[in-house]
């Protein structure tokens, strides 16, 4: 991309874009403030929740739902505020934010199809599987995903003519979709739409390659570590080959670090590797299994908020549309955490929530 592009680019964001951005600014400055999530720890029930988030940005978003309120409809009602949030913007956005957007929701796409290959896998029905299904993720064949018994058919019969149809096209080696194949398309559908997203974002240029290139590095890293860690105790932990070619390409760790992790057997093998990367030594810093500590995916989860909210620094550019939905999922899980601690009278616990923009400016 030559830089007299770059400049155009930069001149003209406003003209397709602006309005969007201004959007998503104006949705960042509603995000729950520390003293938000105060208030919230003090009540005493789910009434009084509430009762309080009509004070913040949701507004009367649960008005119409009945006593006594059920955490899980909190879940599904933050979730449908997010999604017409979303589409809000989808419906009107020009290329490259379009295209953009809808990269978006490719991730949401693979989730579903596991979703459901693994529920139909276990004998559950469809109609009890296709409302677990995020709404960002839903697309017209996804009604017959359970049809397929092999990833061909997967491929051929449902995801050939789909967003996920480049992806999944690397996908057809396994012979069919036991437990461990379905993790491998998985880790496989992840890999090859990471790095399609990333050079994307790259040649876009500018903000947008930048900040979206190193939350994406981010995933890539968090990826490539679960793959490790959850392959132990199973079959993929002796197929170490096997196991590398699951990794993103894209990420700080390519390509030592993958190297490294290739080899792994056990947890401190991990942190031995882990310990040649500064910024993710403290992924496992005070992580350990008592009440009260916090998890690797705690850390992986407090990081992915830094560099989120860290989009919002720079303007003109795609990222803050990526880095708002991941920043309001954060706030969804810290919401239902506090639900479910009032609801189950277990506060104890109720302070072990990721507070966002902790000095909101």
């Amino acid at each position: 991309m030559t830089d007299e592009y770059m400049w155009g680019a930069e001149y003209t964001f406003n003209i397709d874009h602006g309005y969007f951005e201004a959007l998503a600014r104006g949705w960042r400055a509603g995000i729950l403030t520390p003293e938000d999530y105060y208030n919230l720890c003090q009540c005493e029930t789910l009434e009084d929740l509430k009762l309080h988030l009509t004070s913040t940005d949701y507004g009367n978003f649960l008005q119409e739902e009945k006593s006594p309120l059920a955490v899980s409809t909190i879940d599904d009602k933050l979730k449908g505020k997010m999604v017409t949030e979303f589409k809000h913007i989808r419906s009107q956005a020009v290329a490259p934010l379009s295209t953009f957007m809808d990269f978006i929701t490719f991730g949401y796409m693979i989730d579903n199809v596991i979703l459901l290959l693994i529920g139909t896998r276990n004998k559950r029905e469809m109609s009890e599987l296709l409302p677990k299904c995020h709404p960002l993720g839903m697309f017209d064949e996804i009604g017959v995903v359970t049809v397929a018994s092999t990833p061909g058919e997967l491929y051929s019969c449902v995801l050939k003519d789909t967003p996920l149809g480049p992806f999944m096209a690397k996908c057809l080696k396994a012979p069919d979709l036991d437990e461990l194949n379905i993790e491998i398309i998985r880790n496989t559908l992840f890999k090859e739409y990471l790095e399609s997203f990333y050079n994307f974002c790259q040649s876009i240029g500018g903000g947008t390659a930048d900040t979206m290139g190193k939350i994406l590095q981010f995933e890539a890293d968090r990826r490539a570590l679960n793959i490790t860690i959850n392959s132990f105790g199973t079959e993929l932990a002796a197929q170490k080959e096997e196991r590398a070619k699951l990794y993103p390409l894209i990420g700080d760790f390519f390509p030592h670090g993958l190297l490294g992790l290739k080899d792994c057997d056990d947890i401190e093998s991990v942190q031995g590797v882990l310990a040649k990367f500064p910024q993710y030594e403290c992924l496992f810093e005070n992580v350990g299994d008592d009440m009260g500590d916090k998890t690797f995916e705690d850390r992986c989860y407090e990081m992915e908020v830094r560099l989120n909210e860290e989009s919002f620094e720079q303007q003109f550019h795609f990222g803050v549309f990526y880095s708002l939905i991941k920043l309001k999922e954060q706030e969804a899980r810290n919401i239902v955490w506090i639900s479910e601690c009032i609801a189950q009278s277990h506060k104890s616990k109720i302070e072990n929530y990721i507070t966002i923009f902790a000095t909101k400016g």
